[in-house]
């Protein structure tokens, strides 16, 4: 490290490894410096518009650190494609260096440097609350609602949550800062929260969810302190905002680890906090569970395809078996068309839901549309069936009536008919229906009339 950052430091880092005594946090541990040649986070890793803030933020005299996963996924050799940036400079200083930047958050303050389509977030250094004006606040359960203390990196480390993700690229000189062992964490895929973990996860139950989706996309092993802490807070899950619980789900299940996600968060007995309703249904159901599983596993494909994905299916996957079961009472109870039913029963069972976690329309509007779709797939003949083909939900409603056959909760018959008429031409189609039409009951033609000779005089 040259001598002009240990100046800059000074107040905080001696160049022997040690904490001077006007640290403001004189206990903490001082990190393990790793240079350039140990380590190999490399700059081509990183995208030009964090490198980018990086420099500018250095080149303004502030310290600049590339944080969390993508120094992480650097090391993985998994090509990060998030870079955060933490930085001693406040909110309003970050502001100040780069006219494409705005503030958000009230839980954390942040600043987001845009670059096109690419958004960097730079967040301050954060310290522990120490005196009653600071700006952060719990809940009773201990929750974090507002945390926004600012502070110094050797503060900032003991707020993040595990240890991989709290390794920080300087990009002063290239070095990789390492206070809480997370390096070798890394290396042996292993997840562990920093600090006392049932108090961490008072702190924020979403670290369980967290927990659980690094295991599913790095392959990690949840270390056994952490497992213990999760299973006597999982309800706690209930206490966190519907809307933050959704963006969960999002990161949970869109991003190509869905169904080794799903088996860890069951394994874990989370995802009943989170879709209660199907918990149940997936504990007495083996073709519902093998239902969501090859649903599941297409979605995957689908991301590794590098095809696009829609939360809306996979929401219509996870609440059908309870909007099919509420659909039949309403049925009973009313007059009304299997759709109908399934139509209102997908409105209630999503109101329920939404205690949850909080599914915006332009999701629950197309996923109750598509469930109401399914039992028109069994009439095959005539000009309403082939309008169906015509349907804006059409093929995410067919590609639901596939999985369904292809677990044995749908008609197979029904399905490959549907399949075969997609590919056939105009007056193949039409043919195809109008042969439907004849294999059913037929209709007695009319009589015609005649007419007496005399009424046409």
């Amino acid at each position: 490290m040259g001598l002009s950052r240990l100046l800059l430091y000074g107040a905080f880092f001696h160049p022997n490894g040690n904490h001077l005594k006007n640290s403001p946090n004189p206990g903490s541990k001082a990190p393990k410096v790793i240079p350039r040649a140990a380590h190999n986070v490399s700059r081509d890793e990183i995208s030009n518009a964090a490198l980018k803030v990086l420099y500018r933020l250095h080149k303004a005299g502030y310290q600049a650190f590339l944080v969390g996963g993508g120094v992480r996924d650097a090391m993985l050799e998994l090509h990060p494609k998030d870079f955060d940036i933490a930085t001693d400079a406040t909110p309003d200083e970050v502001r100040s260096l780069f006219s494409n930047c705005r503030l958000i958050g009230r839980r954390f303050r942040l600043a987001h440097v845009r670059f096109g389509r690419e958004i960097i977030e730079v967040a301050t250094f954060r310290a522990a609350a120490n005196h009653v004006d600071d700006d952060s606040a719990h809940d009773p359960e201990g929750r974090i609602i507002r945390d926004n203390v600012y502070g110094t990196i050797d503060e900032d480390v003991w707020r993040r949550d595990f240890t991989c993700n709290a390794l920080y690229y300087n990009i002063a000189d290239f070095s990789v800062w390492d206070y809480t062992g997370g390096f070798d964490d890394v290396k042996r895929k292993r997840l562990v929260l920093i600090g006392d973990p049932a108090h961490r996860l008072r702190e924020d139950p979403v670290r369980m969810l967290r927990a659980v989706r690094f295991a599913g996309k790095l392959g990690f092993t949840i270390d056994e302190s952490v497992v213990e802490a999760m299973r006597g807070h999982t309800n706690l899950l209930t206490n966190v905002p519907a809307a933050r619980l959704f963006d969960e789900f999002l990161k949970l299940f869109q991003s190509g680890f869905a169904e080794r996600t799903f088996e860890l968060l069951r394994e874990h007995s989370l995802f009943g906090e989170l879709f209660p309703a199907t918990e149940e249904e997936l504990s007495n159901d083996p073709k519902f569970l093998a239902f969501t599983r090859t649903a599941l596993q297409n979605s995957d494909q689908r991301v590794a395809d590098g095809k696009s994905v829609t939360p809306m299916f996979l929401l219509g996957v996870f609440l059908w078996i309870p909007v099919k079961k509420l659909a039949e009472i309403r049925r009973s109870e009313e007059k009304m068309s299997e759709s109908q039913s399934l139509s209102l029963a997908s409105y209630e069972i999503v109101a329920q839901q939404q205690r949850r976690i909080s599914i915006p329309k332009r999701f629950t509007i197309p996923m109750r549309e598509m469930l109401a779709l399914q039992p028109r797939f069994a009439h095959m003949r005539g000009k309403r069936a082939a309008n169906l083909l015509e349907h804006r939900r059409f093929r995410a409603a067919y590609d639901f009536l596939l999985l369904l056959s292809e677990v044995g909760m749908g008609d197979a018959e029904t399905a490959a008919f549907w399949t075969e008429v997609q590919s056939q031409s105009p007056d193949e189609r039409a043919n195809s229906f109008q042969m439907q039409a004849q294999t059913g009951k037929k209709r007695r033609p009319r009589r015609r009339r005649r007419r007496n000779p005399t009424e046409s005089s």
